[in-house]
């Protein structure tokens, strides 16, 4: 599953620099806070145990996405994708 990012955001831009797919951008068009792109969402598989931008997230706005089931290894195969590995 990918992650995405709740209106409870804050903006406090703390999540966006610890995506190592750089997954997270902010949307200043439609809902003016921050988003996840699923296509480069890879709950942080191959880089880290868990997903950064929920760990350092200080209000918990970051949730899986239950409209976008991934398993642990399509998430591994994304990865490998984007990183031609």
């Amino acid at each position: 599953m990918s992650l995405k990012i709740t209106s409870d955001c804050i903006n406090c831009d703390i999540c966006e620099p610890e995506c190592p797919n750089e997954a997270i951008s902010y949307d200043n068009k439609v809902q003016k806070t921050y988003v996840i792109n699923p296509d480069l969402c890879t709950e942080c598989i191959g880089f880290y145990d868990e997903p950064t931008c929920d760990k350092v997230c200080p209000i918990d706005c970051i949730i899986k996405d239950t409209d976008l089931n991934e398993t642990p290894q399509q998430l591994e195969e994304k990865y490998k994708k984007i990183w031609n590995k």
